[in-house]
């Protein structure tokens, strides 16, 4: 087990005039040399790296020629449930942009369709779940029994995966918030406006709850055996957090995820994004060990809201991977990465997705300016 890089004082400063101490000079030392895999880990337990690690939200998929050709061959299901196809599709951002983390090539609607809710994609766009969830009743026909076997092909897929990474490169597993899950099936699918879920939770909380703790159920097994096929972190997302007042979260979304994260027992680090929530602390309360920061807010706020011993993932806004010049990436990059400057827990993403239309020549510049800083 590689030895945890000895920790800086927070009273050590850097001489302009002379360059950095002796001291500083061998904190550097010691941590020259990091795989992609302990710099990640590093990062999400709040310990010094030579530089921040990088990896980006939906860096597999729709963004990639190579992905779109095998998207002529395959439907996302069979890449998602087919082990081999699944890790090709989660190398291939890898092979280009060697990322310090991988994230598994999957989709946070398996966990409701091995419970008995399946979806699919619609011609129109956007997913459809095989029904709604209408009444008590619906919520009865979930089942939380099995998951593991009915998802092995998610296990197969990791072990696949820490072969072909060779502990080099850290692997992501991930789930959705049960929130998130109860808004697509409760909505039947996708929606230009999710409501129901919130109507649930207001003019029936106990049907809410019920529904949650499932998900919850199915969600804690998801991710243990995510765990112990071999990721080296997880993230859980809450993609739509932001649909809730602030005074609702913590009830609605909040409660849930700790309950989640308090489940898997620090067994790893586990990542927390939750998009358009600005309720710093109740996320800190989750037990997160990294909150994943969307591009809506200033990276710098989040910085002196949230505890040092939390880190912090985020935040470019992902238009710019599709307007701007990589000129104009460096120096966005380099903005923010000078605003975490000196904060040890820091890995740097965007603030959602890669959107489809990005410029691959923009992401590379993400990467190497990250790998650049100093």
């Amino acid at each position: 087990m590689n030895k945890a890089p000895m920790e800086v004082p927070a009273e050590t400063t850097v001489d302009r005039a002379t360059g950095p101490s002796p001291f500083l000079r061998r904190q550097h030392q010691a941590v020259v040399g990091l795989t992609k895999r302990e710099r990640f880990l590093n990062a999400c337990h709040c310990r010094p790296v030579d530089h921040p690690p990088v990896w980006l939200m939906r860096q597999a998929g729709r963004v990639l020629p190579e992905y779109r050709a095998l998207k002529e061959k395959y439907s996302f299901l069979q890449l998602v449930q087919t082990p081999e196809l699944a890790v090709e599709v989660t190398l291939q951002p890898i092979r280009r942009f060697d990322f310090d983390a991988a994230i598994l090539f999957s989709d946070i609607l398996v966990v409701p369709e091995a419970m008995g809710q399946g979806y699919h994609f619609r011609e129109s766009g956007g997913v459809g779940m095989d029904f709604a969830i209408r009444s008590a009743a619906d919520v009865d026909r979930l089942s939380t029994g099995d998951i593991v076997e009915k998802l092995e092909y998610v296990t197969r897929a990791i072990r696949l995966l820490k072969t072909e990474l060779d502990g080099r490169t850290a692997l992501l597993g991930f789930a959705g918030s049960p929130w998130t899950l109860a808004n697509f099936m409760l909505d039947g699918g996708s929606a230009k406006e999710h409501m129901k879920a919130l109507a649930l939770f207001r003019n029936d909380r106990r049907l809410f709850e019920s529904l949650c703790h499932k998900l919850t159920a199915a969600i804690i097994e998801f991710l243990r055996m995510q765990i112990s096929a071999g990721v080296d972190a997880v993230q859980i997302f809450d993609s739509h957090g932001g649909l809730l007042p602030s005074n609702d979260f913590q009830a609605a979304s909040g409660v849930w995820i700790r309950e989640i994260i308090a489940a898997l027992a620090d067994r790893l680090p586990v990542i927390v994004f939750s998009k358009g929530t600005r309720d710093w602390n109740t996320l800190a309360k989750t037990g997160a060990h990294v909150i994943g920061v969307d591009h809506e807010v200033t990276l710098r706020d989040v910085r002196e809201s949230v505890r040092d011993d939390i880190a912090l993932q985020g935040n470019l806004h992902p238009g710019r991977l599709i307007h701007d010049t990589p000129f104009m990436i460096q120096e966005e990059t380099q903005r923010l990465l000078a605003e975490m400057g000196g904060r040890k827990g820091y890995i740097f993403n965007l603030g959602h997705g890669v959107p489809p239309a990005a410029r691959l020549e923009n992401i590379q510049m993400v990467v190497d300016t990250v790998r650049n800083f100093a």
